[in-house]
């Protein structure tokens, strides 16, 4: 693990502190996953900790241990001002920007408190002390490796383990993205021998389906549309669909991967339309070296990975999609090049 002032980072921790743990907007399990595991590792050492999210977080992660106390500004914004202005120390796991915490970055930044940055995607800001590592998976490996490096894998119980596991899970599509290393499932087995029962994580993530996801999920598989030129598939889904059908946080997550599962395609692409403010979420995911990343920084004002990327909209839906056609051509020769 390559932690830049570590060991001072250390010391720091070796005597009790109000520390502040940040999950990015609109959380996934990856981000959820890594802030309760420090969560409970960090109460282990006598720490006082609270998790502010800036918004809420799907129904399916609502299971892991604590996930009731974390703290969620959209509703308890005077309180999660307060956790972050009386912090001694603020973790910032699973995003590297404050830009993608809306006003908790504005109190990050006016706090004095030093900053520790766990996460896995590009160009990071500076932080005072920074664990940053495109090539890991998931940020909760990265969790599982700062534990180990402080000397505490043995404190890893059946509370923290499903923590990490679920956000290692969720974050390599079960284990299926190409980013998934020996490490990653050496670290998997070390987790199970310490308490994850796989069956239920995955029933409780995959398996509780709500009525209204399977009728979005309907929704969004008839407007499937297939570019075989491109190798790519692209679906949407709009307000009326959303609001009509009940849709709650979370409810579309995963419905981009479909594009992927269909035989020679490697391209990827949801377009979902905000229920309130007017703007369109993008959502890509690839198969290969075809770099999702770089496109949706270049036209989407997002960010990533490689092989999963976010971007956002602010024209309507037939413009965004026929805007996304446009580019299509750009990257014709990489799209058929790739190989699977």
């Amino acid at each position: 693990m390559q932690m830049t002032n570590f060991d001072a980072l250390k010391e720091l921790l070796s005597t009790p502190k109000k520390i502040a743990i940040l999950p990015h907007k609109n959380p996934d399990g990856d981000a959820i996953g890594s802030t309760l595991a420090m969560y409970h590792y960090l109460r282990k050492h006598q720490h006082t900790c609270n998790i502010v999210a800036p918004n809420d977080f799907p129904k399916f992660l609502k299971w892991l241990p604590s996930a009731k106390e974390i703290v969620i500004a959209d509703y308890q914004p005077k309180r999660a001002e307060a956790i972050i202005h009386q912090a001694d120390i603020i973790f910032i796991l699973d995003f590297n920007t404050v830009t993608r915490i809306d006003d908790l970055g504005n109190w990050v930044e006016r706090s004095k408190a030093p900053k520790v940055l766990i996460d896995h995607h590009r160009e990071p800001d500076q932080f005072d002390f920074m664990y940053s590592d495109i090539e890991m998976p998931a940020t909760c490996q990265m969790v599982y490796n700062f534990i180990e490096a402080m000397g505490d894998v043995d404190l890893i119980d059946d509370v923290i383990a499903p923590c990490i596991y679920t956000g290692m899970m969720t974050d390599t599509g079960g284990f299926r993205f190409r980013n998934t290393s020996s490490s990653t499932h050496r670290i998997v087995a070390d987790l199970i021998d310490r308490g994850v029962e796989v069956d239920k994580v995955t029933s409780y993530v995959n398996d509780s389906q709500s009525e209204a996801r399977l009728k979005l999920l309907s929704l969004t598989l008839n407007n499937l549309t297939f570019l075989p030129e491109y190798r790519t598939a692209f679906m949407f889904l709009k307000r009326e669909d959303l609001l009509e059908n009940g849709f709650q946080k979370g409810d579309t997550e995963g419905f981009v991967n479909y594009g992927l599962s269909v035989e020679n395609y490697i391209f990827s692409v949801i377009f979902i339309e905000d229920t309130v403010h007017n703007f369109i979420k993008i959502s890509l995911r690839s198969k290969g070296d075809f770099d999702v990343n770089e496109l949706s920084r270049k036209y989407f004002n997002g960010g990533g990975h490689m092989n999963a990327a976010g971007g956002r909209s602010d024209v309507p839906m037939e413009e965004t999609i026929q805007f996304f056609k446009s580019i299509l051509p750009e990257y014709q020769e990489s799209l058929l090049k790739v190989e699977i």
